[in-house]
């Protein structure tokens, strides 16, 4: 039993130390402006969640409806946003 745990443990760690190595290389070969889009967009993210937690435990109508409304939006952000890193991403490393 702990034999197959252990084992377990050191894939998890071997692959962990991959998706490490692949992001380091996908960083470097990242144009500043991708990098700052991606940043943004996990920042929307964040905001996306933040707001529906808000919106979760709104009880006011007004408030729910000014949530409701943020919460597009961010969603109609985070779209822009992802359409521009795709864009990015397209573009040829120069």
């Amino acid at each position: 039993m702990a034999r197959g745990w252990e084992s377990k443990a050191v894939a998890d760690q071997i692959e962990e130390g991959e998706n490490r190595r692949k992001g380091a290389q996908s960083t470097v070969e990242r144009s500043p402006e991708t990098v700052l889009l991606r940043q943004q967009l996990e920042t929307l993210k964040l905001s996306r969640a933040r707001t529906l937690i808000q919106l979760e435990a709104a009880s006011r109508p007004a408030y729910r409806q000014v949530l409701e409304k943020a919460l597009r939006a961010l969603e109609e952000q985070i779209e822009e946003v992802s359409r521009e890193i795709s864009i990015s991403d397209s573009k040829p490393s120069t």
